[in-house]
């Protein structure tokens, strides 16, 4: 919606509906007074006042609805004058209030504001209903699809130069082909393998400034243009995803590789740190007793069992027994009884 609608348009159109209703006036006065006075007093009631000051004021109304242009902000006016050389007056008429010659000249309008032309290959977001993708081949043979989008807008400094060059044709008489045959020239210097990969972003480059300085030459401002999306043939997208997939898998062997890699590092070291511990617990220990002997027969009674009361050893090391568990053991035996040692170890309970 718009703030001020075609305010010249609503002049004329008021202009127009009095000049209407003024012949009707004159139509039914003219046939009233022939009527009753006969055909020279109705020719003569078509001259007094009350017929030809409506007719100065319409006529005047008129006049100055056809004289009287608005332009709208967001646009700009080219004057078409039949007196002017070439048919066009030079300069463009930004937006406001103007007076041309009526019926000589009409003033032809044209938006400056930004627009967004889209080729797209969905159905209903492009201009142009159906896939309007922009078809092309790289250099390696391959069909591809590009949707892509162009926002720009008219130099309202040229815009004589767009009236008599395209009138209201521009965007699809111009534009449009200029932007197709630009994207497939650019595309052909690439290969599939580049236009998927991060010359992408060169080919949208490129395109940019070529459409920037195309597009400056005849009239019209560039602010971007997008390179939105790029469709492949099944068959490379296929192979695309085959190789994905092929990607990944090596990715995932190559973890799984590395984790048992990682493992077994793991192991070997624990193997060898276990290994430098002993070795270096057998060096202090053989160190230990090499300055005292009795040193091995502690850690040999140290390893033995809590519950041990009697035990054999060999003749050249001493007894140990827990004399008041053995006393509270042999309680009832009658001291007189010579006992040999065989038959004492009987009497004593062995876990």
């Amino acid at each position: 919606m718009t703030t001020f609608p075609e305010l010249d348009t609503g002049i004329r159109i008021v202009g127009i509906g009095s000049a209407i209703l003024l012949v009707i006036y004159v139509l039914i006065l003219f046939l009233r007074t022939t009527w009753r006075d006969g055909l020279s007093a109705g020719f003569l009631s078509l001259f007094r006042f009350r017929v030809t000051i409506p007719l100065v004021i319409v006529i005047g109304l008129n006049l100055l609805a056809f004289s009287l242009v608005f332009v709208r902000p967001n646009e700009v006016g080219v004057v078409v004058s039949f007196p002017s050389p070439g048919g066009v007056r030079p300069q463009p008429l930004p937006g406001g209030f103007y007076f041309i010659l009526p019926f000589v000249e009409r003033v032809q309008k044209y938006p400056i504001q930004w627009q967004t032309y889209t080729m797209s290959n969905d159905y209903s977001e492009g201009d142009k209903m159906g896939d309007d993708s922009i078809r092309a081949r790289t250099s390696d043979g391959q069909e591809i699809r590009l949707a892509c989008s162009l926002i720009l807008r008219l130099d309202s400094n040229q815009a004589v130069l767009v009236h008599i060059e395209w009138q209201d044709r521009y965007m699809n008489d111009f534009i449009r082909p200029l932007a197709r045959g630009l994207v497939r020239r650019q595309v052909s210097q690439f290969t599939v393998n580049e236009v998927n990969s991060s010359a992408r972003s060169d080919l949208e480059t490129n395109l940019d400034r070529l459409l920037r300085d195309e597009l400056a030459e005849k009239g019209f401002i560039l602010d971007q243009f997008l390179l939105r999306d790029i469709a492949f043939s099944p068959e490379y997208s296929l192979s695309i995803e085959e190789k994905q997939v092929a990607f990944e898998e090596q990715i995932r062997a190559e973890y799984q590789a590395e984790r048992i890699r990682r493992l077994a590092r793991g192991r070997a070291d624990a193997v060898l740190i276990e290994a430098e511990a002993r070795a270096e617990a057998l060096i202090l220990l053989g160190d230990a007793l090499k300055t005292n002997k009795d040193l091995l027969t502690y850690r040999y009674i140290e390893e033995l069992t809590s519950k041990i009361k009697v035990m054999l050893l060999p003749n050249n090391a001493p007894f140990i027994l827990p004399l008041a568990d053995l006393l509270k053991d042999t309680e009832g035996i009658t001291p007189t009884i010579n006992l040999t040692d065989t038959q004492m170890l009987d009497q004593v309970e062995l876990p």
